[in-house]
This record gives C-alpha cells, structure tokens and sequence, in this order.
C-alpha cells in the first residue's frame, strides 16, 4: 500500500488500527463528533492529598492510558515520581501518551517498557536513548507520531481516551484552580496540558505551592480537576528553559537567518498587520532580531506572533512592533514572566492552536512560519523525525500544523558535517512538499515550482542565489558523497501521522 507522497505502508498494522494512508494536505470541512470525559461529582472539598501512592491506587487499572505535559522539558520532576510509583506497583500495559517526551524521562520510560508497565506510547516525538531504544525494536507495538494540533485532535475525537493525567502545575489551590505563571518552577503558558484537564477522566494536579482559593487567573480550572497532590518539588527551573534561547554567533547560521529575513521582507505577505511563528534555538532567534529591524525600517507592525515564545518574541510585543502573542508554550523564563505581566499575550491551548478539525486554529490565520528540518528532499518532503542512521532523534512538534501557512520557510544548512541536508527522498516524511514554499540554506534558496508567484517575487534578490532544489541537493551529494543506504528490517516500530490522523510515513526498525 502507498501513500500519495509514494511511501509504503504496512497493510497488517494499517487494517488492525484501522488507519487510512494520506492523501492531502487539504482538511475539507467535515462534521465532527466530540468526545466528553466522565464527570465524578463533587463538592471538591476533598481533593488535597499528599500520597500520590493512594492516588494511583484509587484511578489507576491495567490497560489505562495516562497522559503527561512536557512544558517542564528537562526540568521535570513530577513524570518521573509518578512513574516510579507506577512501577514498583506493578501496573501494566498502560498506553503512554504524554503531549511529548524529554531527555529527562527516557531511562523511566525505557524501564517501564521492559517491566511490561508500557506497551503502547503516542507522542509528538522522543530522542536520544529512549529513541534508540525503540528504534532497535524495543516496544512491542509501534508508537504513534501526532503534531501538537492533531494531538488534539485525536483528543477530542477520542482516538486519544486518556484516563488519567497527571499534571505538575508551579501552583494550585485546594480545588485546582491552576496555572503555569506563579511559584518556584514556572513556565508560562499550560498549552498543552489544557487539552488533557478538559478530557481526561481523572485529571490529577502535582505541586509544591497550594495557594489560597479562589487562585486566579485559572487555566486549569478546579471543575476538572479531580485530586491536588502536595510533593515537595514539582521541577528545577534552571532547566525549564534551558538552551532554548541561546543566541548563535555560528556564521553560517547567521547567514541563513539573513537570507531568510530577505525571503519574508521582500514576499507578498510582510506588509502591516502580517503574522508569523518563528520558533526557538539560535537560528530562529537570529531571524527574530533580522525581521524586528526590517520592521523597524518599513514602518510594519505583526497583528500578532504564535507558537512555542521566546523573550525576543515578547520583546517585540513590549515595542509595539506585535499586536498580540498567541502563546502555547514558552521556551524561557523570559516569556513566561511576559505572559504574567501583559494582557497581550494570551494562552492557548492546543486545540486553538493547531488542531485542523476546529471551527478555525490560529494556525489557518499564519501568514508566515520559519521551521527547521532534520533532511529535505527534492519533492520538498521534510523528515523532522528520524536521523541519517535511521533513529528516532526528533519530534513532529507543530512542524506539520504551522506549514499550513501562506509561507512556509524551511532554514536549514546544506550539510551538517559529514551528512547532507539536502538528500534525494527523506528518511521519514513528516512534512509533505506541498506544504513547504521555500527552502533557505547557507548557499541560497530553492522555491518550490508550485509557488510562480514567489519565484517571481523572489528571483532576483540581491545577494541571494535561486538554485533549483535538485541542483542544492547534488551540491551537497558532491560535498558529502552519496551515504551507504540505510538496512532495515521488515517491523514497523513508530507510524507516522499527518494532522488529519492519516498514515504519511513508517518507521522501520533499525538493523544491528
């Protein structure tokens, strides 16, 4: 069985969880059924409780699936207590599906699967060990890939049924009146966890700061939440953001951040009132400072800026040079403070975010999105997932739900040491071309055929050479070589979905 970017899928795994392969990036306009979680009526006067023991005792049963957020990153402390527990009580088959897996939850994921505690995961994506580890076959049933929208998506359609979540919030009051903005270990925006407190059908809030009631603002709100566990740390903060913001000095990163910021000033769509989502790690930063100056010099103010936020993203809403920050996760300390200080930067959970079968997400409003690729290949299809050895090292993020913008921007070098960026047909589409617009490496840019207007517009810029994308992809084949194909056995260990929760790719597994 292919799909219609020619990839094949595996017609046992596709028939037994019934999947569909993917055919477009067009959503159409269905109508969907919503799912609801159950509702144990309470008076919440009894929801605080210190054992988290008990509290897993009283919602948990094999077979479950729990759920976890990630806005913590490496600074995480509450996925792994509440593993261990999890553990050593002897649960097993449990669904793992947290919004996305960090490095600091591998060894207790890795742990769980021998122990037969987890057998199935869904996530937006997972890397070092723990990717390794499943890339060598070690879940015995394939994880699923979903973006951050289509998360959401199979939340609200049921795809998803979470049992129980267990959320670290930096506050609570006694009912659960949370949020991600006040405490010791604060990270802002509670995105990605909003979609699990409102279907869920346990929801349980960890923290180290229970405040007085009412706690407010509310994201999560105490009419879902089910218990409050006091536990001395819910995470460490210098770890939060750590990384996140790091400002390159790397010439060739700096080089494309330019020439990126010539693509977007000189495209149809940077006039006043345009929107844009950049991202974080230094690159994406570089071409925040590059477009806050070209908006400076033409007088162009953003109506507003969205996805993962950074302080210089939030600097540029403090200027006035942004109308509003449409924000569902901040990657550092600086844009969490920012939400709690300014009006106009609202949160948004990931549902109005991205998910593509809403009555409108604030991603079908972008005009412009800077994203980043692990490979590209000559039909513009983008691999974010899987690594030039055939591992797990990455995750789909909001990858394929910000490429439904106007323009879809892809800065990524031509080579990274000894392996091509630029390759003949990717690893693992994450991303299929016909989302993708514009290629931009350190030795100019590519334009997709299919966008005449933007090769018109494009095609002459001063200093920035238009290559075809085949000719950038034997450009790097003549810098690198061309690698040994990769081996793989026959077992899928991980599919891949596009955000209408169709089959665009597989994950085979790695041979030894």
């Amino acid at each position: 069985m292919k799909n219609s970017v020619n990839r094949d899928l595996p017609e046992d795994v596709m028939k037994d969880l019934n999947y569909k392969p993917f055919e477009t990036t067009e959503i159409g306009h269905p109508e969907i059924q919503r799912v609801a979680p159950k509702v144990h009526v309470s008076t919440g006067d009894d929801k605080v409780v210190t054992s988290i023991k008990q509290v897993i005792k009283d919602t948990l049963k094999d077979g479950m699936t729990i759920s976890f957020h990630h806005h913590f990153r490496n600074g995480d402390f509450v996925f792994n207590t509440v593993m261990r527990e999890i553990i050593d009580a002897g649960y097993k088959d449990l669904t793992l599906a947290p919004s996305s897996l960090t490095g600091v939850m591998n060894d207790m994921v890795i742990e769980a699967i021998k122990a037969g505690t987890i057998t199935n995961i869904t996530s937006s994506g997972m890397r070092g060990s723990l990717g390794d580890f499943v890339s060598h076959g070690g879940l015995k049933n394939p994880v699923i890939f979903r973006s951050h929208g289509n998360r959401a998506r199979a939340i609200e359609h049921g795809d998803i049924k979470i049992d129980v979540a267990f959320l670290g919030v930096p506050n609570a009051d006694a009912l659960g009146n949370a949020n991600g903005m006040e405490g010791d270990a604060v990270f802002g925006s509670l995105g990605y966890a909003l979609m699990d407190a409102q279907y869920a059908d346990k929801v349980v809030l960890l923290t180290d700061n229970i405040v007085s009631y009412p706690n407010t603002p509310a994201s999560i709100k105490q009419t879902q939440v089910d218990y409050v566990v006091k536990v001395d740390k819910v995470g460490d903060p210098d770890k939060i953001g750590s990384g996140a913001t790091r400002f390159t000095k790397d010439p060739k990163e700096l080089k494309i951040a330019s020439t990126v910021n010539d693509v977007i000033v000189n495209s149809p769509y940077f006039k006043d009132g345009f929107s844009f989502q950049t991202g974080s790690g230094g690159a994406a930063l570089a071409v925040t400072r590059y477009l806050r100056q070209a908006m400076i010099d033409n007088k162009i103010k953003a109506s507003f800026a969205l996805g993962g936020i950074t302080k210089p993203t939030t600097d540029l809403l403090k200027e006035g040079l942004v109308d509003k920050v449409m924000d569902v996760q901040d990657f550092d300390k600086g844009a969490a403070d920012s939400m709690h200080t300014n009006a106009n930067q609202q949160e948004i959970d990931a549902s109005w975010y991205a998910d593509p079968d809403n009555k409108g997400a604030m991603v079908d409003q972008l005009d412009v999105v800077i994203l980043s690729a692990l490979e590209i290949d000559t039909k513009f299809n983008v691999n974010v997932m899987s690594g030039s050895d055939g591992v797990i090292r990455g995750a789909i993020g909001g990858h394929q739900d910000a490429a439904t913008a106007k323009l879809t921007i892809i800065s990524a070098p031509l080579v990274r040491g000894r392996i091509a960026t630029v390759v003949p047909d990717v690893t693992t589409v994450v991303t299929p071309g016909d989302s993708v617009d514009v290629l931009v490496t350190e030795y100019g840019i590519a334009i997709n055929p299919k966008r005449k207007d933007l090769q018109e517009a494009l095609g002459n810029l001063p200093g920035v050479p238009v290559y075809k994308i085949e000719d950038l992809q034997r450009l790097a084949e003549q810098k690198v070589g061309k690698p040994k194909p990769l081996e793989f056995t026959d077992r899928t260990v991980a599919m891949i979905e596009y955000r209408d929760g169709s089959i665009i790719d597989t994950v085979k597994e790695v041979k030894d």
